[in-house]
């Protein structure tokens, strides 16, 4: 039986209200319908919990991670530093609620670590274990990140943003005392001169700095109009720093094009390792300083492209691909121990941890890697920590719980160390996850997908259906927790969520179906799915709805103008109109050359056809439009392009804008919720 999602969400309001304010509005807060208690529930979305950037200690014994959870009264994310002692013991060790990167020092003594000081800016901190105490190490201006301790245990490198003033390009007259005129026109001249989430970029640069672990004054190692960025990776001996950079001429053109660079401390000096077309990056040594494994490929300009992980010389000669699985590799790092590289990949929706010795043996060590908790179920592995005794520290996560701490030892099975949900999860009943496949329509191709029936699902009984989409499109939904999509089970519907051609981890000529043809026959993909699901007769086909968000609001978009067998649509942060957003996006200096054949002008025909505006005038379905104000990936103006061509036609529409939000529309629990509200509320008011 299909719930009535108003009553959960007013019911919330009512929360939220004081009774005095509840009154003033004329509101009867003593009528609505409780909560079921034993589902997943919109305020629940505060209460979990999830760890995140495990790090294993020198010797092996100790492991500390980051432990996640959400302020309901500011509404934003809270982190804290816990630690998994000798002992097996978790114990609270920084527990302000704003702790940034953690690393530990070389013989792990302390571990270095970025937080507020009373001033709220970020500076560097240093935790001593034998006194159990923090001090401030650095009296930074800008924010620090990456930190690394030198092997020697006498410096940590970091990035960090040097600020660059830019010359007036005009003189105004001076404005008489005590007089307001208007802020100052802002001229601009970069090619990227903005990005989503951070709004209008400060003039400057990411630079490579280095201190005293005993705190000082940093000095800087990089310059030049170029950011820095990355894993930092020292020499054995702490005389130089590996590291990534795109330290090219055109670099602002030719964003993917990075190199490793090496720089002796001594002299600044920077010296080139790798030199091609394509991304090189993640540096990872060998203990010895003899091998240098790093990520990369030769770009081709594809639309979705496989990192390999290569090896060389640490002087960056004798380069060869060390393993190339046909999926993305990310987050090498040596282990003497296992005298190999430990490494992470997705293959089909589930993130593994992988080994590969020098001779080129992968060995698959762990499945289900990931931090997600509270949003849609994407993979995202992290990256695993591994001490000198064989222990490797990394997070898992199944449907059935957010990202949990896990240690794997030599010769054992898998141990889960952290049930951080226990007191949330272990009384209610979660919708339940299945794995399908099913055959596209279009060419047989086998698309992966999943099933989330509702917490009192009766196969015997008709559900109404949400097909929901995953962005990119270059990503991949999975076998991981997510919040988001349970609260849409828990309202009593059955959600379906797939990976149709275009989605990674099943391999570079997969994803590239959609390449220079998105979308492209993503539409008989999520249509074969439908139609398999129908098959197993609990959906009821009059009481089905579709919804995606970023690449998947383009699919809904273009779904709603192909076919009227939805009952309504959500079209959140879309893009509509490919010719608009190609010369709008905050990523418009790579768009037309990996995702079109060119510049808009010269292909103005491509970029219509595969636009959803084209086929506006087929639109009969319900259609809301949600998108947040301040999104520069998939800018506003694409939605509103939609709905006012809706509105002229008189299609049942409503655009809904999320102020504050960027692209990632629901970084804020709140906006979360609000986002889930919306959606249910649309399809319920349209039966």
């Amino acid at each position: 039986m299909k719930y009535a999602p108003s009553v959960i969400w007013v019911f919330l309001l009512l929360l939220i209200a004081s009774p005095t304010d509840a009154q003033e509005n004329g509101e009867a807060s003593a009528t609505a319908k409780p909560i079921d208690d034993a589902t997943f529930q919109p305020l629940d979305i505060f209460e979990l919990e999830y760890a995140s950037n495990p790090q294993v200690s020198p010797d092996g014994s100790r492991i500390i991670y980051t432990r996640n959870h959400f302020d309901i009264m500011s509404d934003r994310r809270k982190s804290d530093i816990w630690m998994v002692d000798e002992q097996g013991r978790h114990l609270p060790l920084l527990t302000s609620g704003n702790v940034g990167a953690t690393t530990w020092s070389p013989d792990g003594s302390r571990i270095a670590y970025v937080t507020s000081n009373e001033d709220g800016k970020s500076q560097i901190f240093n935790y001593w274990f034998a006194d159990n105490r923090s001090a401030p190490l650095s009296r930074l201006t800008q924010s620090p990140s990456g930190l690394t301790w030198s092997p020697d245990g006498k410096q940590i490198a970091f990035f960090m943003r040097v600020p660059a003033t830019q010359k007036p390009f005009v003189a105004m007259p001076a404005k008489p005392a005590g007089a307001t005129w208007a802020a100052p026109p802002k001229m601009i001249t970069k090619l990227q001169y903005r990005s989503d989430g951070r709004g209008f970029l400060k003039e400057g640069y990411s630079q490579l700095f280095v201190m005293s672990a005993d705190g000082g004054t940093p000095r800087q190692i990089t310059s030049g109009n170029f950011n820095h960025g990355g894993n930092i990776c020292w020499t054995p001996d702490s005389s130089a720093i590996i590291f990534s950079a795109n330290r090219h001429p055109d670099s602002e053109f030719q964003p993917q094009n990075s190199e490793l660079y090496r720089v002796n401390l001594a002299d600044r000096n920077i010296t080139a390792l790798t030199d091609r077309k394509g991304p090189d990056s993640s540096p990872a040594l060998s203990s010895d300083g003899r091998l240098l494994a790093y990520t990369g490929f030769d770009d081709e300009y594809l639309g979705s492209q496989c990192r390999h992980l290569y090896v060389m010389n640490s002087d960056g000669s004798d380069s060869r691909i060390l393993a190339n699985i046909n999926r993305s590799i990310s987050s090498p790092v040596w282990s003497d121990f296992y005298e190999g590289f430990l490494f992470n990949f997705t293959d089909h929706g589930n993130s593994k941890l992988a080994l590969v010795k020098l001779d080129g043996t992968v060995q698959t060590l762990a499945n289900n890697l990931g931090s997600n908790a509270t949003g849609r179920p994407y993979t995202r592995g992290g990256r695993a920590s591994v001490g000198k005794n064989g222990t490797i520290a990394f997070c898992i996560t199944t449907p059935s719980h957010p990202g949990d701490l896990a240690r794997l030892n030599p010769g054992k099975k898998l141990e889960r160390l952290t049930n951080l949900n226990e007191d949330l999860l272990a009384h209610k009943t979660l919708g339940k996850v299945t794995e399908m496949t099913c055959k596209s329509s279009f060419d047989g191709q086998e698309i992966q997908g999943w099933v989330i029936t509702p917490p009192d699902f009766d196969p015997n009984k008709k559900y109404p259906l949400i097909l929901e989409i995953h962005g990119g499109p270059f990503s991949a939904y999975g076998d991981v927790f997510t919040g988001e999509l349970q609260l849409m089970a828990a309202a009593g519907y059955v959600v379906l969520y797939t990976n149709p051609r275009g989605s990674t981890s099943y391999g570079q000529a997969f994803a590239n179906e959609i390449h220079h043809n998105y979308p492209g026959q993503d539409y008989d993909d999520l249509m074969s799915c439908v139609d398999a699901l129908l098959k197993q007769g609990y959906v009821d086909e009059d009481q089905m709805y579709v919804t995606g968000g970023s690449g998947g609001g383009v699919l809904t978009a273009w779904i709603v103008g192909n076919t009227n067998r939805f009952q309504a649509a959500v079209v959140a942060k879309p893009v509509i109109n490919w010719y608009s957003f190609a010369l709008t996006s905050d990523g418009y200096s790579t768009y037309h050359k990996y995702w079109f054949p060119g510049f808009p002008w010269d292909h103005p025909e491509h970029y219509m056809e595969r636009s959803p505006i084209s086929k506006v005038g087929n639109v009969e379905t319900p259609t809301m439009l949600l998108t947040g104000e301040e999104d520069l990936r998939t800018p506003i103006g694409e939605s509103e392009q939609f709905y006012q061509a809706l509105k002229l036609r008189k299609i049942d529409t409503a655009l809904v804008r999320v102020p504050g939000a960027s692209h990632g529309i629901a970084g804020r629990p709140s906006h979360l919720i609000a986002k889930v509200a919306y959606i249910l509320k649309w399809f319920e008011t349209h039966p």
